[in-house]
């Protein structure tokens, strides 16, 4: 499936920007690691304020309740959110308490604040609504993440541990774990930003507890601590609620002659586009930016039978979502190896 867009300026340009510096970070063109090694004085700028950040996250105290980061030194989708809910999930099978955290990123509001799972996209951020409609966890956001744990840890002192999607380079973010997550697309050139893709240096991940690797990502250094974890497609779902949810296996065939349109505001659109072939279904495959906003307007100059998504994009239209649309709803499947690691691991925190 080959990714092209319907959408007029300015996501397209948006889209091709993202689309131009993954060619320059991922590719091997030698234009582009020329372009990279002029950037180079200006990620020795990232270099200097990354290391700044580490260092001042090493010096907070520590958080009254365990706190695990899943993150990420490669801008970017990689699997963070999937693996934070599986994570969540797993832990409280085991009988934890948890909350979860996150930044609200594209949401309108920047205050710490508790997500309901009502609330709009626009207002929070669709990550933020992703994480609270799955129901399993109390929700906190903001764009100060320490401000946002000491508000959930208030309103829920119940908890027993707290799982943070995304987060490793948040500097007011006390933290007892820290899982950094790697896609197919790895690492790249190498270099920092803006020459490259990486937040922080590979060095720093001799500070981080555990790599996870979505499959079949392969671990950029060697680490005590690599663990595994593959991404399920599960069911399709309609957005109005108008017809019964769809096994992924089965979804192709239900389709049948019908046409159908994929869109995807992802880090990585094509891994969704991926899934849908690998699910036998035949798709126009449209790439947005990542967590760009969809609107009535993107939905309705689809001239297509069948519209599917990423659940991520269906919490942004979900008011306004005709008949015609559908998510693809995933989850990640962690090493059991992890699950037990992390378990050791909290057994051996006690609150502040």
């Amino acid at each position: 499936m080959t990714p092209t867009s319907s959408r007029p300026p300015p996501t397209a340009r948006h889209r091709a920007a993202e689309t131009l510096l993954s060619r320059v970070w991922f590719g091997t063109d030698p234009l582009a690691r020329a372009g990279c090694w002029l950037a180079t004085p200006l990620a020795w700028i990232t270099a200097w304020e990354s290391g700044r950040r580490r260092r001042r996250t090493q010096a907070l105290p520590a958080p009254a309740c365990p706190v695990i980061v899943v993150g990420n030194l490669v801008v970017g989708g990689a699997g963070k959110t999937p693996l934070t809910l599986a994570i969540a999930d797993a832990l409280r099978t085991r009988g934890h308490r948890v909350g979860l955290l996150c930044s609200g990123y594209r949401g309108h509001r920047q205050a710490a604040r508790l997500v309901p799972p009502d609330s709009d996209a626009a207002e929070h951020g669709d990550e933020a609504i992703l994480l609270a409609r799955w129901g399993g966890a109390p929700v906190a956001a903001g764009r100060r993440r320490g401000e946002a744990l000491t508000l959930l840890l208030r309103m829920h002192p119940e908890l027993t541990v707290v799982v943070s999607d995304d987060g490793l380079q948040h500097t007011t973010l006390p933290r007892s774990v820290e899982i950094a997550v790697f896609d197919r697309r790895g690492v790249g050139n190498g270099r920092l930003l803006p020459a490259g893709p990486l937040r922080e240096s590979l060095g720093a991940l001799d500070q981080i507890d555990a790599i996870a690797l979505n499959e079949p990502a392969t671990s950029p250094v060697a680490h005590p601590r690599i663990f595994g974890f593959r991404m399920a497609a599960r069911r399709f779902v309609s957005l109005t609620g108008e017809a019964e949810p769809v096994d992924a296996d089965r979804f192709a065939d239900w389709v049948g002659k019908r046409t159908v349109a994929a869109l995807a505001g992802i880090g990585e659109p094509q891994r969704f586009f991926d899934m849908l072939a690998a699910l036998g279904l035949t798709a126009n495959a449209i790439a947005l930016g990542d967590h760009d906003p969809i609107d009535r307007t993107v939905l309705s100059e689809l001239r297509t039978d069948l519209i599917v998504m990423t659940s991520k994009d269906a919490v942004k239209c979900a008011e306004f979502a005709d008949r015609r649309c559908w998510a693809l709803e995933v989850s990640a499947e962690p090493d059991p190896r992890m699950i037990d690691w992390l378990t050791e691991v909290l057994v051996g925190l006690t609150p502040a």
